[in-house]
């Protein structure tokens, strides 16, 4: 966790202590799903193993000395939602936010994204910070896929684990990025509605555990 929320940083994902990086922890059946997540107001940059923090999905601390995240109920809102998910970064990364605050959804133009992330990236309904209905617009606009932007805020990466989800916010900024400059020439090509079919397919195929809604 401190690792991966280092290298976010690193990667230039986030600034200070903006974002934030969680974990499902796997229950035995006997026992509530909890999650582990950075804290609030800690740099990422430094951020060490101790700093974590684990809650229950009540947000109710069971382990660390910190106040966890304060976009928690976002995270476990994707978790309950989407049984598939191990691992949720949050970021504040320029060419997404772009969109954010633009309102424009990625529609489907790079191959690599429908294989990977699994179709167009949207856009969320505005909620307010760490709101239940951020958490629930958020929830939403990922659906069954691995990214969504988050109206006037940043953008959303899951995946099974910490390392898939690091991958899958990298690529939502280099395609963020890429449909920027694109929209700023003036020209969008969209994927062949036949190619988009077999990407998705290939996405399914790969991901056959995912459940959540469209």
């Amino acid at each position: 966790m401190a690792e991966t929320a280092r290298a976010m940083s690193q990667m230039g994902l986030v600034t200070g202590a903006s974002g934030n990086v969680s974990t499902r922890l796997a229950p035995s059946d006997s026992e509530e799903p909890l999650l582990a997540i950075t804290p609030m107001a800690t740099s990422y940059a430094t951020m060490e193993a101790d700093d974590i923090v684990v809650t229950d999905f009540d947000i109710e601390p069971v382990e660390g000395e910190l106040m966890p995240s304060s976009e928690s109920m976002l995270h476990v809102a994707i978790y309950q939602a989407r049984p598939d998910v191990g691992a949720v970064i949050h970021t504040h990364s320029v060419y997404s936010s772009v969109l954010a605050v633009s309102g424009l959804d990625i529609p489907p133009v790079l191959d690599e994204v429908v294989v990977n992330i699994g179709g167009p990236i949207r856009v969320s309904e505005y909620g307010f910070p760490s709101s239940e209905a951020l958490a629930q617009n958020v929830t939403a606009a990922l659906g069954d896929r691995k990214a969504a932007i988050i109206a006037n805020h940043g953008a959303v990466g899951v995946g099974r684990d910490l390392e898939e989800a690091l991958e899958i916010c990298a690529l939502v900024e280099r395609v963020s990025e890429i449909f920027v400059h694109a929209t700023a020439l003036g020209q969008i090509i969209h994927l062949p509605p036949e190619a988009v079919e077999a990407e998705t397919a290939i996405y399914r195929m790969r991901n056959s555990d995912i459940g959540g809604v469209e």
